[in-house]
């Protein structure tokens, strides 16, 4: 992919938002600090899907190999049926409302997931069996669209994930099932309670919605306790960036970057796009839980 960036895209720093095995990622957290370590990146925060499964283990790694870890989650969220993914970074995992929400939404997704499977199988040699044989932890997995796909990779429709995902899984076929989500201003407040930082991830990627967040959207979340968003990602175009750079200065948001790597999920690659130190030091600052600082040890 050929990028059209900004002046300000930093170029060195934090990859804020990376995949594993615990939600819809192919590598597990050790390994994806050890190819962030491998990289030289500054640091690197887990943010697997609605589940915080993956902290214990990027946390260990973190602390084995020698690198700054943050950690968080990428919440599934809804805006006036606006699909609205929100990161969250270092929040009290034990809050009881962000618990309670990520119950309530892997249990819908799972149910989602379901009922998708059924419908395929009436075109695609697919099964329930089948998709859990993509799933990589067990219960502590949040399930997805990705594990349908992998499913149908390993029974032949499709080469790869990302096929699949342009077929049969995408979101406008007629298999396609959304998710039961909380509201975005419901994640904003629950992250908020939790001491956490949201920032709302790939704000202007046109491939996964057809009408983006408004401006009227955002500053309804800022006056939630929104804390920032992700400019530097993959799906935002140059002129969008533009357009979240200049809603950002006018609201006093903070600006992240990151891959939405997967490992082998998608083609995005680990650290292709980063956020800068100082805005990682602010996240460090107004979150509720330290991070992980093996280079203190």
């Amino acid at each position: 992919m050929t990028y059209d960036d900004c002046a300000e895209r930093p170029q060195t720093g934090w990859d804020m938002h990376c995949h594993t095995v615990f939600s819809d990622g192919t590598e597990t957290p050790e390994e994806l600090v050890r190819q962030a370590k491998a990289m030289q990146l500054l640091g690197v925060a887990i943010t697997d899907h609605d589940t915080t499964s993956g902290w214990v283990p990027a946390q260990r790694a973190a602390e084995r190999l020698g690198l700054p870890l943050l950690r968080g989650t990428e919440i599934t969220a809804e805006f006036d049926r606006t699909s609205v993914h929100m990161l969250a970074y270092q929040y009290d995992p034990n809050s009881p409302h962000i618990a309670g929400m990520f119950a309530r939404t892997r249990d819908g997704r799972v149910r989602r997931a379901k009922i998708m499977v059924e419908r395929l199988s009436e075109d695609f040699p697919i099964t329930w069996d089948g998709v859990l044989d993509q799933v990589k932890e067990g219960s502590r997995t949040t399930i997805g669209r990705p594990h349908i796909a992998d499913a149908l990779v390993a029974a032949g429709v499709y080469d790869t994930r990302s096929e699949a995902f342009q077929g049969a899984v995408n979101g406008r076929s007629k298999y396609y099932v959304p998710t039961a989500s909380p509201t975005a201003l419901e994640v904003v407040d629950a992250v908020r309670e939790a001491g956490g930082v949201s920032v709302v991830a790939h704000p202007a990627d046109t491939s996964r919605n057809r009408v983006l967040l408004s401006d009227e959207q955002i500053h309804a979340l800022v006056d939630e306790g929104l804390d920032g968003l992700e400019v530097w990602h993959r799906g935002n175009s140059p002129a969008q960036r533009l357009r979240l750079l200049a809603l950002a200065q006018r609201y006093g948001l903070l600006t992240t970057g990151g891959s939405d790597w997967h490992g082998k999920g998608k083609p995005n690659l680990l650290g292709e796009n980063v956020t800068d130190p100082e805005t990682v030091a602010q996240i460090i600052e107004r979150g509720a839980i330290d991070p992980i600082r093996p280079y203190l040890a």
